[in-house]
């Protein structure tokens, strides 16, 4: 305790306080102000410069020497700075005419976005106008808009009535019939192949016969196994004679 008590007393909490209030208003300076200070460098000196001599300029107007480059190639980027390759070096100018022409530039182009918005807009008015046109409000216009509606209804109820006879639809019809085809040839495709192999167990193994019997009746073939043998179609009534005896 005695030690922690001299160490207090030794330190000068003032002069600290003091020290650590003025660093803490010290602040890093933000892009717009870094760039605002290297266009500076180049309006004050109306002259060209290398990148490395740049880096060694923005200390002096307090932007660090890491971030001159980043700075630099964003005035680039925005038609601040100039910069040309000579040889094998690469300089950068700026000249207060220069940035001056280029803002010029840039508030005529504005200034042509402005005008042409403005354009649209007043067509957007006209055509905004014109589709009001017929359509201001009256009982006649309500009546259309209820007998529009009272058909978009039925349109939809007999939409929905008419999904209730897909299954009779000629197209879906003749789908389920071509599929019902391929199934019934596949169906006795399978069925030679196993009179087939039954044949030949029974030629080479005819001293298993029970055993064979036995297994043929474990997975389903029994004596009455056979070729499919499709019934007589039975003709369908047209979708509309269904739907209107339906109807009765």
């Amino acid at each position: 305790m005695v030690c922690i008590s001299l160490f207090i007393e030794t330190l000068d909490f003032p002069s600290q306080i003091t020290e650590f209030s003025i660093l803490s208003k010290k602040r890093g300076l933000s892009l717009d102000e870094k760039r605002e200070k290297m266009l500076q460098i180049f309006y004050e000196s109306q002259n060209f410069f290398l990148l490395k001599e740049l880096e060694k300029l923005g200390p002096k107007k307090g932007v660090i020497s890491q971030t001159v480059k980043d700075v630099v190639q964003s005035l680039v980027d925005d038609d601040l700075v100039s910069k040309d390759k000579i040889g094998t070096s690469v300089y950068f100018w700026s000249l207060p005419s220069c940035a001056g022409n280029q803002l010029r530039n840039v508030y005529k182009k504005l200034e042509a976005d402005l005008q042409s918005s403005k354009k649209r807009h007043v067509e957007l008015v006209e055509q905004c106008q014109n589709l009001k046109k017929g359509r201001e409000e009256s009982d006649e216009r309500e009546e259309a808009l209820e007998e529009l509606k009272a058909t978009e209804q039925k349109h939809k109820e007999l939409k929905e009535e008419l999904a209730q006879y897909a299954d009779n639809d000629p197209a879906t019809v003749e789908t389920m019939r071509n599929a019902v085809q391929v199934a019934h040839a596949a169906a006795n495709r399978w069925t030679d192949n196993i009179f087939t192999l039954r044949q030949w167990c029974s030629n080479n193994f005819p001293q298993a016969k029970e055993q064979l019997n036995h297994l043929y009746s474990e997975v389903g073939i029994t004596d009455d196994f056979d070729y499919v043998e499709l019934p007589a179609a039975v003709p369908h009534p047209p979708v509309g004679d269904q739907i209107a005896s339906d109807s009765v």
